[in-house]
């Protein structure tokens, strides 16, 4: 496998600054035959609306030649919520192109108790990504995946709401595959932490979940 270098900014709140998802992805690239070097600008309770709002995240976007930005916010269920999602998305969008870079879609699920929530969350982004033909990464999705397979995963956090480790190593996972165009499925996990068999579920779910998009 030919080696890839990805350069990588995150935009996002706690979901993606959570485990240090950057870092995850970073540590996991080798394993799909990748380097990634990823920077973040994430802040608590952030809608792509506040990071619009203060200089970091557009300054950052400048500062580089980047290949993708992935941008993160809430699940972003309510009409209102999600008309801004699209709309912050298309001007951040604008921004991203003048870099020469792509825009990437985080889409992340809602707390547990109200998982039900979850395909008006990856619809939201679906449509936020088809606005500005973007790489949907469909964490969420692969969520399900995961649970299909094993309900027993903890995939949520204490809170109910930020991801445990495990739900930020299958985001990784999904972000690895969706950006390369490689199948995870079968990779060595850096990360000992997680048993054998819990990784090649984790992985069969973020394969199936991107199915044959490539960046």
């Amino acid at each position: 496998m030919a080696s890839i270098l990805l350069r990588i900014l995150f935009i996002g709140n706690s979901l993606t600054a959570g485990n240090n998802l950057p870092a995850v992805l970073e540590a996991l690239a080798p394993q799909a035959g990748a380097t990634v070097e990823a920077e973040m600008v994430a802040f608590p309770d952030h809608s792509l609306e506040d990071h619009w709002n203060r200089p970091e995240a557009r300054r950052a976007i400048a500062s580089r030649r980047w290949d993708f930005v992935v941008l993160q916010q809430g699940p972003s269920t309510l009409a209102e919520s999600r008309r801004l999602l699209r709309q912050y998305t298309k001007l951040f969008d604008a921004e991203i192109r003048k870099t020469g870079a792509r825009t990437a879609l985080y889409a992340v699920w809602p707390a547990s108790m109200r998982l039900q929530d979850l395909p008006r969350v990856h619809n939201s982004y679906v449509l936020a990504a088809e606005d500005v033909d973007g790489l949907l990464l469909p964490v969420g999705k692969a969520w399900l995946a995961a649970w299909r397979r094993d309900k027993q995963l903890k995939l949520y956090g204490p809170d109910g709401f930020h991801p445990s480790a495990l739900g930020t190593y299958l985001a990784a996972l999904v972000m690895l595959q969706a950006l390369t165009g490689h199948s995870v499925v079968g990779i060595p996990s850096p990360f000992s932490s997680i048993d054998p068999p819990r990784v090649r579920v984790l992985q069969e779910a973020a394969s199936e979940a991107v199915g044959r998009i490539s960046p």
